[in-house]
């Protein structure tokens, strides 16, 4: 029985180093960064296609409504 709670004791250490290790290489990695930065791009092209409606909206609503189909 004590031979259980040895291998028991045993594992729970070593998984909890492994766990701890595994913490350590996630903290020192900056892939949050590269997320951060297609966000900010992402939000970058929104606004430039939203001012680019608000400056060409009108103009082009005007071309498109000119159209006739027969």
């Amino acid at each position: 029985m004590t031979h259980l709670f040895q291998t028991l004791f045993a594992l729970t250490v070593t998984a909890g180093d492994r766990i701890e290790a595994h913490l350590a290489d996630l903290r020192a990695r900056e892939t949050g960064a590269s997320a951060v930065e297609y966000a900010l791009l992402v939000g970058a092209l929104v606004a430039a296609i939203a001012a680019g409606l608000a400056v060409f909206g009108p103009k082009l609503q005007a071309a498109i409504s000119g159209i006739r189909v027969n």
